[in-house]
């Protein structure tokens, strides 16, 4: 516990922790400081291209085997399984209906790529290397999950007053071709076709300026963070807070099962258990906008942007590292 406590507090303290809470304490304390959306976006597509390219040349040096398939699968049996014990929580923790708690739920199931990206600069900074097919799993997580919500919300039919989740062309299009999806594996893929040549090319462009702008990335994600907090108040409890910390614990646990069974290394172990932990606030609130356009997105990204994250950025990381490496003893 001691070694949890050290590198939480090594991670409180460093630029990337440091951003998101000079974003936080700033929208909190209503100060007009923002990042054009347009850069924002910028950012958010340099960090996905950076991490799949990256991914994609990892690939291209390991190559194709058993692991990399059976890792796939276990990534999209997590994905679809964590929004039910995600669900059942929900209903016993807080007095939300079906609609928003399977709205809320899908979000556990799928994957926060910028708490991905801070769990392998932890690994990078401790000197632990980690499967690079590990994104390719990131990218395979975000669909599962939303079909779950989907069909925990439809389940209940009209009980409650919940519509059905909506399964037609526009969602579909919105799951499979989502634009942080397309890039994540498009980008792996550049990467995996150019190999190590195509990294030496641009190393410069991919892997300098990396940290640099997850800075300025988590800088905005606390200004969104610190609004979603401000305009999500009152709209949950302290059951869906106790919830936002309680389930990445559990998800945490459940990647790491997994990662057993697949026999990772420990830098593959902590991703695993990232991404079993972690909420998407990108993928799936858009999804969610389609299918459940009736459930509270104050609810939803409060939860997984206000709550969860933070804690996963702050105390969760340092806390899967010490159990991947108690586990496997690395």
């Amino acid at each position: 516990m001691t070694e949890v406590f050290s590198l939480a507090a090594e991670n409180l303290v460093s630029p990337m922790v440091l951003s998101f809470a000079l974003g936080l304490a700033a929208a909190l304390a209503r100060s007009d400081l923002s990042i054009p959306e347009a850069a924002a976006k910028t950012l958010s597509v340099y960090l996905l291209f950076a991490i799949g390219f990256k991914g994609g040349v990892s690939v291209a040096e390991h190559g194709i085997d058993a692991s990399l398939v059976q890792s796939l699968i276990a990534g999209m049996m997590l994905s679809a399984a964590l929004p039910v014990l995600a669900f059942l929580l929900l209903r016993v923790l807080t007095k939300l209906d079906r609609l928003n708690a399977a709205a809320v739920a899908g979000h556990y199931g799928s994957i926060s790529i910028v708490t991905f990206v801070a769990a392998t600069s932890v690994l990078e900074s401790q000197g632990i290397i980690a499967e690079g097919y590990m994104v390719a799993v990131a990218a395979a997580m975000e669909a599962p999950a939303i079909l779950s919500a989907l069909w925990l919300a439809s389940s209940g039919g009209s009980k409650e007053g919940g519509s059905k989740g909506r399964m037609d062309s526009e969602l579909w299009r919105e799951v499979l071709l989502n634009s942080s999806i397309v890039l994540l594996i498009g980008a792996f893929l550049i990467g995996w076709i150019t190999g190590p040549k195509g990294l030496e090319d641009i190393e410069s462009f991919i892997v300098a300026p990396f940290k640099g702008v997850l800075c300025l990335f988590l800088l905005d994600m606390g200004l969104l963070a610190g609004r979603g907090m401000r305009s999500g108040h009152g709209a949950i409890g302290i059951g869906a807070i106790v919830f936002g910390i309680t389930m990445p614990v559990l998800g945490s646990v459940a990647g790491l099962s997994a990662a057993l069974l697949l026999g990772l290394s420990t830098g593959g172990m902590l991703l695993m258990m990232v991404l079993s932990a972690s909420a998407s606030y990108i993928a799936v609130p858009a999804a969610m906008r389609v299918a459940l356009p009736e459930a509270n997105p104050s609810i939803y990204l409060t939860l997984s942007l206000g709550v969860t994250f933070p804690f996963n950025l702050i105390l969760g990381i340092p806390l899967y590292l010490a159990m991947a490496q108690a586990t496997t003893g690395g």
